[in-house]
């Protein structure tokens, strides 16, 4: 298996209240929910960055797709990481998802490792660190 992620997909509840919070909200381009006309197929795509999208799926059709039981969200399975090149970034961020909705878990802050981060929650529970760390180059 070579090293690359091309898709991140988030299982959601609500797929039209998770599209109003990454597009509107948070400004993710996308051209909304399409596969509508099939069963368990309704998606909705963002592009992230060259080579990269995120989606958002109904859990239940993730469920289905994949042949798993559905179970319980827990938001301590993982974090999606947002690198920004400031500290004044990550505030800016953090504020834009507060004011889309998201819940701060974790106002911004210097850590304890040199950089500035802070951690929201999506509508469903998924963790967001918005980060600026200093050892890296800046991001494009």
């Amino acid at each position: 298996m070579k090293p690359r992620v091309t898709v991140i997909t988030l299982g959601v509840d609500n797929l039209e209240k998770s599209l109003v919070f990454y597009r509107g909200g948070l400004g993710l381009p996308t051209e909304g929910i399409v596969g509508e006309e099939f069963e368990n197929g309704a998606v909705a795509f963002f592009d992230l960055q060259p080579g990269l999208k995120l989606a958002i799926w109904n859990r239940k059709d993730i469920a289905h797709e994949a042949k798993v039981t559905l179970s319980a969200p827990s938001t301590t399975e993982f974090t999606l990481g947002h690198n920004v090149n400031s500290k004044a970034e990550v505030d800016k961020v953090m504020e834009q998802a507060k004011q889309a909705g998201a819940t701060i878990t974790d106002p911004a802050h210097d850590t304890f490792w040199g950089g500035y981060s802070g951690h929201f929650q999506d509508p469903d529970g998924h963790l967001w660190e918005v980060v600026w760390n200093p050892q890296w180059d800046p991001i494009e």
